[in-house]
């Protein structure tokens, strides 16, 4: 009686075979984030900056819009970085470094704004974003949705969950 049992806890499942439509359909959920085009600007008193677009396409539920593009600097990087290690509960990935050095004046060559520098910070954010993007706790976090959906970040935002109501919606007097 137990060699029955056993037979059948051990005994392969059936598994049935992919079809071509099968392997290559639409996955049942995905969420695709890309950081391309940087583009270095003059900003005011000749400080130069770069912004990349971070395009977005998902169809996961928790997010209201399904495919977004924005423009963002370094520090809205950082931003994003110091909320989540303020608020959530995940382990937040380091982001690419700051490269103090090549922001020092009087170098030979563009220090921060030369072409290889800024591919390699590109492909770091990239990295960095998806990390954080991909993990299913930071998928509901307000600060995330801001960052990749919104055309400005409100720095003055309440921090939650997407789909919490903020402290005045909480109120009970509030209609």
């Amino acid at each position: 009686m137990a060699e029955d049992t056993t037979a059948d806890a051990t005994r392969r499942l059936n598994v049935k075979k992919q079809t071509l439509d099968d392997a290559y359909a639409a996955p049942a959920n995905f969420l695709e984030i890309d950081v391309v085009n940087p583009v270095t600007t003059m900003g005011v008193g000749k400080k130069r900056y770069t912004d990349y677009e971070v395009r977005m396409r998902t169809n996961l539920p928790v997010f209201k819009v399904k495919e977004s593009s924005v423009r963002r600097r370094y520090s809205d990087f950082e931003w994003l970085r110091n909320e989540l290690e303020r608020d959530s509960k995940i382990v937040v990935p380091p982001l690419p470094g700051k490269a103090l050095k090549r922001q020092l004046p009087f170098r030979s060559d563009d220090g921060i704004f030369e072409e290889e520098f800024i591919e390699d910070r590109r492909k770091g954010l990239e990295g960095f974003i998806n990390k954080i993007a991909g993990h299913p706790l930071a998928q509901n976090e307000r600060c995330l949705h801001m960052f990749l959906q919104e055309a400005t970040i409100d720095r003055n935002y309440v921090p939650g969950l997407v789909g919490q109501l903020g402290p005045f919606e909480n109120r009970k007097d509030y209609k």
